[in-house]
């Protein structure tokens, strides 16, 4: 039980571990800023992880960058900017809306609106059309199921 506990606080912490002590910035406000910047931004090796919880080196650089942006006097969206410049929107977490992207916000809710169109369409017609009807048997074969029955 106790090591349950235990791997399970490891697995939860780890997030802690991601910013090492060389990385924190002395000034307390810009640390913040910095360790907020940075759950915003996608690590780009973990794919859904954010650079503040990533232990990858890649996430690391991107946390001292973000420092380093901070400390240099920019703005939280100026620092943002300058890496979704140098590696693309896909270092967003939460992408914009704007540009392309807005095809892949709309893809979504067109792609349910067109298949509950079919899908209305299709129950429409299907209750439209006329049914053909099965010709009744003949004396014949209904003689000839009940012997099969009464066997």
């Amino acid at each position: 039980m106790i090591l349950r506990v235990a791997i399970a606080f490891l697995f939860c912490a780890s997030a802690v571990f991601a910013v090492q002590p060389d990385e924190v910035l002395d000034d307390p406000v810009l640390e913040e800023r910095a360790r907020e910047l940075s759950k915003e931004l996608r690590c780009l090796v973990c794919r859904n992880e954010s650079i503040d919880e990533s232990n990858a080196d890649l996430a690391r650089d991107l946390r001292l960058l973000v420092r380093e942006r901070l400390v240099a006097g920019d703005s939280d969206d100026e620092a943002i900017t300058f890496i979704v410049d140098r590696y693309g929107e896909y270092v967003l977490l939460r992408p914009t809306m704007g540009g392309s992207n807005w095809v892949l916000w709309a893809a979504g809710p067109l792609m349910l609106l067109l298949a509950g169109g079919i899908g209305a369409g299709y129950l429409r017609k299907r209750a439209h059309a006329t049914g053909t009807q099965e010709a009744a048997l003949s004396d014949e074969e209904q003689e000839r199921l009940r012997r099969i029955l009464d066997e």
